[in-house]
């Protein structure tokens, strides 16, 4: 068989490391890539449909990717936006079972594609591809839980400051003072609240100097005072990093 080569941390090391832990190794995401075709989408356009069949893993090259699924009231929850170097689309080809999530295009974006054969080959024939995605699926697994303790026992504002630090993190290459490109719509879906509410709470935090509303986003200014808002999250939700269970 083949085989690839391969506490004290501040709350803004735990949000990069979560998020990072959500990326596959480079050595692992070259060889999906040398395997992969390119597809092109345009803005809002589909990718696949919640039910259709598991024929490929895919990863975002460029653009942003919006995962999302919607309740029997129409109502819609935002899972996830993908960033590029994301990718996604394993679990449901590992266990043979049909997408339960929406995904589109956020923004123009590319998207590489692994069809489910070549998907398979690669993971019976290197072990390190196999122990990649071992981990990622355990990562969003603890993810899941972490997000099910912060609905359930965290107020507004510190689940909102935890998912303003953690899509920073998400970003390809985060820069200081670059707008945080997510929508409030997309804020409220995320968190299950109404967009009254996420935006009462932004536009408080910009009064306060926090952040700044921009068209199309969000500029974080203060990220000390956000992560003190998300603290009561940071022992969960922020804190995705591999350990033993």
């Amino acid at each position: 068989m083949n085989t690839i080569s391969n506490d004290g941390h501040s709350h803004e090391e735990i949000a990069a490391e979560a998020a990072e832990q959500l990326r596959l190794p480079a050595d692992v995401q070259a060889l999906l890539m040398a395997h992969s075709h390119r597809v092109r989408l345009g803005r809002s356009e589909s990718l696949f449909l919640k039910g259709s069949e598991p024929n490929a893993l895919f990863g975002v090259v460029q653009g942003r990717l919006r995962v999302s699924a919607a309740g029997r009231d129409g109502r819609e929850a935002v899972i996830s936006v993908l960033e590029p170097g994301h990718w996604f689309g394993e679990v449901s080809l590992l266990i043979g079972r049909e997408r339960v999530y929406d995904t589109c295009a956020v923004e123009a974006s590319e998207v590489a594609v692994v069809d489910a054969d070549d998907f398979h080959r690669l993971v019976r024939e290197w072990p390190d591809v196999h122990m990649a995605f071992t981990r990622l699926v355990c990562h969003r697994l603890r993810q899941a839980l972490a997000w099910i303790d912060d609905v359930i026992l965290q107020p507004l504002p510190a689940r909102l400051a935890h998912r303003l630090l953690t899509l920073e993190a998400r970003a390809a290459a985060p820069v200081a003072g670059e707008r945080l490109v997510v929508s409030q719509e997309d804020l409220a879906a995320m968190l299950g609240v109404s967009r009254q509410s996420v935006n009462r709470q932004l536009k408080a935090w910009e009064r306060d100097g926090l952040l700044s509303l921009r068209y199309g986003g969000i500029e974080l200014h203060d990220r000390p005072r956000l992560l003190e808002q998300a603290d009561g999250v940071a022992g969960t939700a922020l804190s995705a990093r591999a350990s033993s269970a």
